[in-house]
């Protein structure tokens, strides 16, 4: 058995490393990254340059397609570049750095869509004082609260792992992840890192709480709507949200929750890909399908920049 002095390199067992399943892992996380990268930077190009998108359901959109980039880029190329170079280490320094920013991406996302809810919350409940209680400094103050109270949570869990003695240096995952460093952790090493798992999966039911509550109130005023169109109008912006945080909370809770296997498992790679991989393409897309004033500016800064290149190209 190894302890933590002698550990210097983790080794990372998520794929089969036969020649044709690398090849096949590579061309599709490359997909997977460039779509995601494309689509996100497409998000906030439109939105920043697009005046009439510069509103708080905007704003946080953007800081949403940021957390998505961030956390994509945590874990694909690092995962491609093993595949390329026939490897599976990642440095000791190195998996902790991807728990870190991992983890900071991943639980600021998890704040913001708590703030993007409160926002359509009231947006729709309280129409008329939307702009003084989310005017530009209040929004400004809730966003850089949300990437403050990623970057403690995820200080607070690398302090941890520190402390975390391993007695063995195999994770069964494409990427450093904290339910299977904790898995090869030595007995009686990561008491700590488990209570700051549960006080974390405690904060993450009570903003869960607040986000159905939430949603629970906005349904009830989009039902009291009379115009067919005003509730359609409402359902668009309010559906994306919803589907979006189904999709992170269901998976990001199967995955540090559910109980871990003893042999290297199928579904705990599925499970991962869909809270740390599949968000970030997805995202762009759900809310881009149902917003109309997102599809238009999409649509007019594309007519744009393809009149200039054929002005260019004359």
């Amino acid at each position: 058995m190894e302890n933590k002095s002698s550990i210097n390199e983790f080794l990372l067992h998520g794929f089969p490393d036969t020649e044709e399943l690398r090849i096949v892992h590579i061309i599709v996380f490359l997909i997977i990254y460039l779509v995601a990268l494309i689509e996100n930077f497409i998000i906030i190009t439109v939105i920043v340059y697009s005046h009439q998108l510069h509103s708080p359901m905007y704003f946080f959109l953007v800081n949403l397609s940021l957390q998505d980039l961030g956390s994509i880029s945590v874990t694909v190329p690092k995962s491609m570049m093993n595949s390329l170079m026939s490897t599976e280490g990642i440095s000791y320094s190195g998996c902790l750095c991807q728990v870190f920013f991992l983890v900071f991406f991943i639980l600021s996302h998890f704040f913001l869509l708590g703030v993007m809810a409160y926002d359509r919350y009231v947006a729709i409940c309280k129409p008329l004082h939307y702009e003084t209680i989310l005017n530009k400094k209040a929004c400004i103050k809730m966003a850089i609260s949300v990437w403050m109270c990623g970057l403690f949570y995820s200080m607070l869990h690398t302090g941890n792992l520190f402390m975390v003695k391993f007695c063995s240096r195999i994770i069964n995952q494409f990427f450093c992840e904290i339910p299977q460093l904790l898995k090869i952790s030595c007995s009686d090493s990561y008491a700590a890192e488990e209570w700051i798992l549960i006080q974390g999966s405690s904060l993450g039911f009570i903003l869960f709480v607040l986000i159905v509550f939430s949603y629970v109130k906005i349904f009830q005023a989009v039902l009291q709507i009379p115009s067919t169109q005003g509730k359609k109008k409402a359902f668009s912006t309010c559906l994306p949200h919803l589907i979006v945080i189904c999709i992170f909370l269901v998976s990001g809770t199967f995955a540090y929750l559910k109980p871990l296997s003893s042999s290297p498992s199928t579904s705990d790679i599925l499970i991962s890909m869909f809270y740390c991989v599949v968000p970030p393409i997805m995202n762009p897309l759900i809310y881009s399908m149902r917003n109309k004033e997102l599809k238009m500016a999409i649509s007019l800064i594309s007519s744009l920049i393809l009149k200039k290149i054929n002005c260019l190209c004359c």
